[in-house]
């Protein structure tokens, strides 16, 4: 397989193949990320992508799902994404679901029908990064899309038929917006109502602007008990029909799953006991990107 570059899967894809057909992401510009810093992003050329996919035929036969790398492999044309998609349901048969990374920016570029066809064509899960529901947020971490953009894509993404997995960012308010990032975060949530939710908790990366605020003291992080009520209230604030709620990632200082609304009761009376200080936490050394 061709792989340039940092290669980032959702954790869910982690048993997928994973083909490469975008180097880097699009947008790059999240003051917060540093996973594609330095790389320029590009689209693969088709005879690359094809060569990946008679490669999988060969020696990936017992992986079912496959995922679409890299940061938003979305922003691909139409007719060239298709063409992909039915390369792999042409060469890779036994695949039944294939996912891929998107923004608001992207799926903005796709009409419902666009979309449809995707889902008829294989693709069965779109992830977005959602982290913050705070419009104010938003802007000052450069995301380049408002709590509406990002409602009104969700939807159309769940309206297509495809299944919808969105990221929110513990800790991007800092200290000062902590608890109205939470609120607010929990009402797109609730509006866009995805599959499936996971919370990842803020870690400065070097060599990123929101890394140099903090090191000039413009921005506050939370501590491990504020990131703890901040997820006490994020979860209190939403209301699926049928969700998944994970804060699972190897960045979290306590391991959750709920499938809301059933559980919601039960994971806040875990998150109480964790804030009054009766569960162990994860330690800083364990935690991870």
């Amino acid at each position: 397989m061709h792989y340039e570059g940092h290669i980032i899967r959702p954790p869910s894809e982690a048993n997928s193949i994973l083909l490469q057909v975008t180097v880097g992401c699009s947008h790059n510009k999240c003051t917060f990320c540093g996973a594609y810093k330095g790389e320029r992003f590009k689209i693969k050329d088709n005879p690359i992508i094809e060569t990946d996919i008679e490669y999988a035929s060969n020696y990936y036969k017992e992986q079912k799902r496959l995922f679409l790398c890299d940061g938003d492999a979305l922003i691909i044309k139409q007719e060239k994404l298709l063409w992909i998609l039915k390369q792999i349901k042409e060469k890779l048969p036994w695949i039944n679901r294939v996912g891929i990374y998107a923004n608001a920016k992207s799926l903005k570029r796709k009409s419902l029908e666009e979309l449809i066809a995707l889902k008829e064509n294989g693709i069965g899960i779109i992830y977005m990064g959602v982290e913050s529901g705070d419009d104010e947020i938003l802007l000052q971490v450069n995301k380049k899309a408002t709590s509406s953009d990002l409602i009104e894509q969700g939807l159309k993404v769940k309206t297509a038929g495809i299944k919808l997995s969105v990221t929110v960012l513990l800790g991007l308010g800092g200290v000062e917006k902590s608890l109205i990032h939470a609120r607010k975060t929990g009402e797109v949530l609730s509006r866009m109502n995805p599959n499936y939710i996971g919370a990842l908790t803020l870690m400065l990366v070097p060599g990123t602007p929101l890394y140099n605020e903090h090191k000039n003291g413009d921005f506050n992080l939370p501590d491990q008990k504020q990131m703890l009520l901040e997820l006490y209230e994020m979860i209190r604030c939403t209301e699926l029909h049928q969700g998944l709620f994970l804060a699972n990632h190897a960045s979290n200082y306590l391991p959750i799953r709920a499938r809301l609304p059933r559980d919601k009761n039960q994971v806040l009376g875990v998150l109480k006991q964790a804030i009054d200080g009766n569960i162990k936490l994860k330690p800083e050394w364990l935690r991870a990107l």
